[in-house]
Formats: C-alpha cells, sequence, structure tokens
C-alpha cells in the first residue's frame, strides 16, 4: 500500500507544475538566511569550510519527500565533513497544509534525528529564487571565487521506490566529481516528488 501511494503521488505531481524560473545549472546563488528548527538564522555564509553545498527542497508530508529522508541525512553523513553539507528548506506553506508547520518541522527533525538544518521558507523567497518546484528537489553548489554556482539540478538518485536494479545516484555522483574538480557528467535530471504548497493570495 505504501509504494501505491507513493507512486500515485509521483504520478499526481511529477506533472502538475512547470519548471518556473529560477537558477540555471552555472548561475551563481544569492545567498540567503532563514530560520532553522533550533530557531538560529543560517545563511550559506555560515560554513566558513565549505567547498559547497547540498541545497534540498523538502518538506513534512509528501510521500515522496518522507521515502528520501534517510537517504538525505546518509547525504550529510558523507559529505559534510567533505566540504559539502545538506541544508534542507521547507518551501511549504502551513496555512495550505498545517502539517508544515514549524512546529511540526521542530518535530519531524527531532523525532528522524536530522543531522542537517531545516529551514524554513515562510513567504517561498527562496524557493522562487532557486525555481524550485518539487519535494525533494535538490540544487548542488559549488563554492569558486565567483560564488557559489550552481554545478547540478534535480533528483536524488532515480529510485524513489528504492526498487530500481540500475540506481544512478545523481547527487554522490556530481559531488564526487566536483570533489576531484570535475564537472559532473549529469548536471540536470527532473526532480520527482510533490508540488510545492505555495501560499495563497
Amino acid at each position: 500500500m505504501k509504494r501505491l501511494i507513493l507512486m500515485a503521488f509521483m504520478l499526481i505531481s511529477g506533472f502538475a507544475f512547470a519548471q518556473t524560473d529560477g537558477y540555471k545549472v552555472g548561475d551563481v546563488v544569492k545567498d540567503f538566511s532563514l530560520k532553522n528548527v533550533d530557531n538560529k538564522m543560517i545563511s550559506l555564509a555560515d560554513y566558513k569550510d565549505a567547498k559547497g553545498y547540498i541545497i534540498v527542497f523538502t518538506c513534512n508530508t509528501c510521500p515522496v519527500a518522507k521515502a528520501y529522508q534517510a537517504r538525505i541525512s546518509a547525504l550529510n553523513a558523507t559529505y559534510a565533513a567533505k566540504g559539502y553539507p545538506v541544508v534542507a528548506i521547507n518551501p511549504n506553506d502551513a496555512g495550505v497544509v498545517p502539517d508544515e508547520s514549524f512546529q511540526k518541522m521542530q518535530a519531524l527533525a527531532s523525532e528522524k534525528k536530522f543531522n542537517f538544518p531545516y529551514l524554513l521558507d515562510p513567504d517561498h523567497v527562496v524557493t522562487k529564487q532557486f525555481g524550485a518546484t518539487r519535494t525533494p528537489h535538490v540544487f548542488v553548489l559549488n563554492k569558486t571565487d565567483n560564488g557559489n554556482v550552481v554545478e547540478y539540478i534535480g533528483a536524488i538518485d532515480n529510485d524513489p521506490e528504492e526498487t530500481n536494479s540500475t540506481k544512478v545516484e545523481y547527487v554522490k555522483n556530481a559531488v564526487n566529481e566536483l570533489s576531484i574538480g570535475k564537472k559532473p557528467a549529469i548536471a540536470s535530471t527532473k526532480a520527482v516528488g510533490c508540488s510545492i504548497k505555495w501560499k495563497k493570495g
């Protein structure tokens, strides 16, 4: 049943919205400051030793996002120490989905023992800058002398249900390639997940 629900969400939401304007591969990202579940403000500049970032737009309630929670924690466990920390952002409006509230984010982060910041974007400002449309939707950034450059946009892997025998781990591969000074061989994929719940009015 869980798998059927996950597939239904993927089918319904995967085609619900066209890509909006936002960062493209090669663009330099503007820094932001958003509140973390520990009530502290977080910005990219806080990570003085970072070589880049794994920015993940995710949420509390989407079945696809929930299916990736452990994999997002694993990405941070592997890559934060190598200079590429995960920074997760919840783009959903709690006025539309009450279970996306900041308090619910805090509860989820505590329950799942998130080892990465989980930030709220209450007015979708950062979400729109990035052009994120799904949860989860990933942007891998590389820190350069010119700023934080987008090097990969899309899905974490091609295996939402963890049943794909030809699984390709897009984010892992992209960060591994950046770590050795190469550009990601695959720089863009289609993010598959739930549509973002925008503030009404």
